[in-house]
């Protein structure tokens, strides 16, 4: 996948992470705010470290589990402000997974629908894929809003199906497909 890195937006830059991204790693992935509907607690420096190592590897996307993991970058700036991430989940079914995490300082900007649109089409027009999800906590309603503006819809609630943080907890399901998505850009 490095060969389609950076994508270059209006104002942002999708790029590899590089090992000097690493403060800006450790303050989105130990910050509580941030975690809060993540399926993981606020990570330690060296939890930090082995996040940043496998987001330093290069992944085709051929085999399912694959997740391609982008910083987002202020062009303007050069700041860090989220990453965006493409989950392999079925290679032979052609599907994927969307996930977004932001600085909260930069959120209700548009910087996450300008990413992720950019991963959405990296999915469907160069990987080819048939499906992408986006699963969250359902109490994530920024998150949710943010799917329905990209075009997905909400397919699956479901309700107290994983244990999370101390509590359970429900999952909301959103997807779309190539065709849909052909037809919105």
């Amino acid at each position: 996948m490095t060969s389609s890195l950076p994508i270059e937006t209006d104002r942002l830059t999708l790029r590899r992470y590089q090992e000097t991204d690493y403060d800006d790693l450790l303050t989105l992935q130990s910050s509580p705010e941030v975690t809060r509907f993540l399926l993981y607690d606020p990570k330690t420096p060296e939890q930090v470290r082995e996040s940043l190592a496998g987001r330093l590897a290069d992944v085709a996307l051929d085999t399912d589990g694959q997740a391609l993991t982008v910083a987002v970058i202020l062009r303007e700036t050069g700041q860090h402000v989220g990453e965006v991430t493409l989950f392999a989940h079925n290679v032979e079914h052609r599907t994927g997974e969307l996930g977004f995490v932001f600085h909260p300082g930069f959120h209700g900007r548009g910087y996450a629908a300008e990413a992720a649109v950019e991963l959405l089409r990296l999915g469907f027009e160069e990987l080819g894929w048939h499906r992408i999800i986006g699963r969250l906590d359902y109490r994530n309603t920024g998150s949710a809003k943010l799917l329905e503006r990209l075009g997905m819809r909400l397919e699956a609630h479901f309700v107290r199906n994983e244990f999370l943080k101390g509590e359970w907890t429900d999952e909301l399901v959103y997807a779309v497909l190539a065709d849909e998505w052909k037809i919105r850009s």
